[in-house]
């Protein structure tokens, strides 16, 4: 075996033979000499996130990047060699990737430099997801993803997500640039278009997440003349909750990852942001809440309430010491408590499921050193297949992440040194903060109180709305025709579906289709696409270490789920071109 390393976060491939020119590493520098400081140029994980690796396997797409001493060339040849990467990645663990099938996440050159020229005389733009504020300028492109500078937003592949948070390009808005660019279109309304009749009763919204806002953002562009109220228990800050989960290995603060304030939503929005308020009570026949003590009538009402973390059932005298994360007051106060205790902090997490492994993940690359306490006897048990598990509890263990399974916490007590938990199989976990990810549930309090019909969340129909008139939810409180899922993807859908139903335009049902969900675990990539619960049938499963690609057949043979970890994620787009949609 040649002297060849693969990053096993981003799969870019070191060969000493060809060096790193763009980095100033000379050909013939083999990976030992590499300085320790040395990162991926690609992704940027440090040199230990590098193994040992075959050529012969790699093949020649990948080899034929290291070296390149421009990285625009660089991306280019990502580009031209991505028809063929998805083969080159099944040799690395088997062979997970049918021959000869199309690759959607590559980018088609030739058109793209065809289309890049007759487009040259106008000039690029810049692109925002809506989500989490993170940007794409056409400009510059996106080289980590192999998008090449000058990459027109037309030519990115349709089943390319944002680096950031993971939400599809639907969920992009283009805004203005400097100099020449023009959008192709331009539907935002501004303030100054608004024409708000305020004799009309309000939509009311209560919630200002994450839903609320995609929601009243689309609404606002079909409706100009409804006044708009929302309801806020917090500061009602813009932001994007799953960005809660990979801000510490990024050095965010509350501050960084706040995208506006409730003032410059109010203003954007031409709303009026109730901050700090609580509605005690609904009263669906009179369409008034019970506004902070006092009588507030709507129009029409939507439930945006999302959901709230499970509390463990805890003993001990230093309670105050477990933190739960839900928003970006939580992130703050676990923040600035972890601030306090030093880089070298020990952080006890209990739970290993979704949230518990993706903040695993993100304090121990930020230099904490961890340990997970799960009830079950792997991490994602509920999610995965025993393999794909035992891939991310594998990519945690390289970050320094122990976990310790089948046990539960029973007891937080002040030491000396700091604390302790103990163990339910006896075990005791010496540490100094404890952060409790064990899931949410959907918060349906206030809709039970109104005789709403309830189940595991606020049951709503394909339109969104709930068993009383003029009455809708979304989000995460909402299961919507007995989905409850605590994603992104159907919460985008819902709210267009739902602001263009609230406009009065022709009605629309939500339809979800394939929503595979991405687990923010760099240390193993992994993308899962549950099967239905209770479906009969089996997993079959493919690859080894880190890079598992597992398909769940039913008893007909068809696939109806999928797990990816790894470089098996890249299979993502063609996996999710084989299921059946999830709503007929």
């Amino acid at each position: 075996m040649s002297d060849c390393h693969q990053c096993y976060e981003c799969g870019w491939v070191y060969l000493a033979a060809q060096g790193c020119l763009a980095d100033g590493i000379a050909a013939g520098t083999t990976f030992e000499d590499l300085a320790e400081a040395w990162a991926c140029p690609d992704c940027g994980a440090p040199k230990s996130g590098f193994y040992p690796a075959d050529t012969d396997s790699l093949g020649q797409a990948h080899n034929q990047f290291a070296g390149m001493s421009d990285p625009h060339q660089m991306a280019s040849a990502k580009i031209s060699a991505a028809g063929s990467a998805s083969v080159i990645q099944g040799a690395a663990f088997g062979s997970l990737v049918e021959a000869g099938s199309s690759n959607k996440s590559s980018v088609n050159n030739d058109k793209g430099s065809d289309e890049s020229s007759s487009k040259s005389s106008g000039g690029f733009r810049i692109w925002e997801c809506i989500v989490c504020g993170w940007i794409y300028d056409e400009a510059k492109g996106w080289p980590q993803d192999g998008i090449a500078p000058g990459t027109r937003w037309e030519d990115i592949p349709e089943d390319w997500v944002c680096p950031e948070c993971g939400v599809g390009k639907d969920d992009f808005e283009m805004q203005l640039v400097s100099g020449d660019s023009q959008p192709e279109e331009s539907a935002i309304a501004v303030l100054s278009d608004y024409e708000i009749d305020y004799s009309r009763e309000p939509l009311v919204v209560i919630g200002t997440g994450l839903a609320a806002y995609q929601l009243v953002r689309e609404w606002r562009q079909k409706d100009q003349r409804t006044p708009l109220v929302m309801i806020s228990r917090d500061d009602g800050a813009y932001y994007s909750k799953p960005l809660l989960s990979t801000g510490f290995s990024k050095a965010k603060t509350a501050q960084d990852l706040q995208s506006k304030t409730a003032e410059q939503m109010a203003a954007e929005l031409c709303a009026d942001i109730r901050i700090f308020s609580h509605v005690e009570a609904i009263d669906t026949q009179s369409k008034t809440l019970t506004l902070n003590g006092q009588p507030f009538s709507y129009g029409k009402l939507v439930l945006a309430l999302g959901a709230q973390c499970i509390q463990a059932p805890l003993q001990g005298n230093a309670l105050d010491r477990v933190y739960q994360v839900n928003d970006l007051l939580d992130y703050q106060r676990f923040r600035t408590a972890l601030a306090g205790l030093g880089q070298q902090a020990r952080v006890l997490i209990i739970g290993g499921g979704l949230i518990g492994s993706e903040y695993a993940n993100d304090l121990a690359a930020s230099g904490y050193h961890i340990e997970a306490v799960e009830a079950m006897d792997r991490v994602l048990g509920t999610l995965l297949p025993i393999e794909a598990s035992y891939a991310v509890q594998q990519g945690l263990a390289k970050l320094g992440v122990t976990h310790h399974f089948n046990t539960v916490v029973e007891k937080i007590d002040r030491n000396s040194e700091g604390l302790t938990a103990t163990l339910s199989n006896g075990t005791q976990v010496n540490c100094d903060i404890v952060l409790s990810a064990i899931g949410v549930r959907a918060n349906v309090q206030l809709a039970e109180q109104a005789a709403l019909a309830t189940e595991r969340g606020i049951l709503v129909d394909r339109q969104l709305q709930t068993s009383a008139p003029d009455v809708y939810a979304l989000g995460d409180c909402a299961q919507v025709d007995g989905h409850l899922l605590y994603y992104i993807e159907p919460l985008n859908q819902c709210a267009k579906v739902l602001a263009n139903n609230l406009a009065g335009e022709p009605e629309q049902s939500v339809s979800y289709g394939v929503m595979p969900v991405t687990i923010k675990t760099p240390a193993c990539p992994t993308v899962v696409c549950p099967p239905p619960r209770d479906l009969a049938g089996q997993w079959k499963i493919m690859g080894e270490g880190i890079n598992i690609k597992a398909e769940f057949v039913d008893d007909s043979g068809a696939l109806r789920g999928f797990a990816l970890t790894g470089a098996a994620v890249e299979l993502k787009g063609q996996l999710s071109a084989k299921m059946p949609a999830m709503m007929s």
